[in-house]
């Protein structure tokens, strides 16, 4: 039989709505059917309102980077703000590191989901991305590292890089996600702000570091 008479016997597709996929069969109780069809539409107001898009702009004041900068806990990497704009989260941070060691073998992390841009603050080194490395092992997935920061990632040590750029004040670095980098040639301290853009919503939305959330 050719697709034609055959298309001509059945007719064309039909088309499915919330009213015919969960109409009652006849004999059933008339509730049952407008139970599923309420629910139908509840389910399709949520999914066009989980992400969105907000209606203001948010803040990050120098004095909170500062504040964040100056606090006595955190570790290198400190979320500063992270928000929902709907079709995905922007995040902000920002890290300091200290003198690193001639010689000494170069720490690398990837983040799975997580595009960051560095603008340097203060400070300069030599940023390392791309290329091959050693011992990779993913970071815990209950670290402030992967919880809050930037999400999954894998940390691991380079083998070679694909790329070294001495980075300085002023400096700008976009690094897509899945790409390895890190720092060397540190002689004092590097400071930077990191933007990051996370397209699967993977960090906490609203989040606000500790040290800034009385004043938010």
């Amino acid at each position: 039989m050719s697709h034609a008479s055959f298309a001509s016997r059945t007719g064309p597709p039909a088309v499915l709505t919330p009213e015919k996929t969960f109409a009652p069969s006849r004999g059933r109780d008339p509730l049952c059917g407008l139970f599923f069809r309420r629910f139908a539409t509840a389910l399709a107001v949520l999914a066009s309102t989980a992400h969105a898009q907000p209606k203001l702009a948010t803040d990050i004041k120098a004095s909170e980077i500062q504040a964040v900068v100056d606090a006595p806990t955190g570790g290198t990497d400190r979320q500063i703000k992270v928000v929902d704009i709907g079709t995905h989260n922007v995040a902000v941070g920002v890290l300091r590191r200290g003198k690193t060691q001639p010689g000494a073998p170069v720490g690398a992390i990837l983040h799975a989901d997580v595009t960051e841009v560095y603008y340097v603050v203060s400070g300069s080194g030599t940023l390392l991305t791309g290329g091959t490395v050693e011992n990779a092992k993913a970071a815990p997935a209950d670290s402030e590292i992967v919880k809050i920061a930037v999400g999954p990632s894998t940390n691991a040590v380079f083998k070679e890089p694909a790329q070294r750029r001495k980075v300085q004040t002023g400096d700008m670095v976009i690094i897509p996600a899945g790409v390895y980098h890190g720092f060397t040639d540190i002689t004092d301290h590097i400071e930077y702000v990191s933007v990051r853009s996370d397209p699967k919503h993977v960090l906490p939305a609203g989040y606000v570091s500790p040290v800034i959330a009385g004043g938010k």
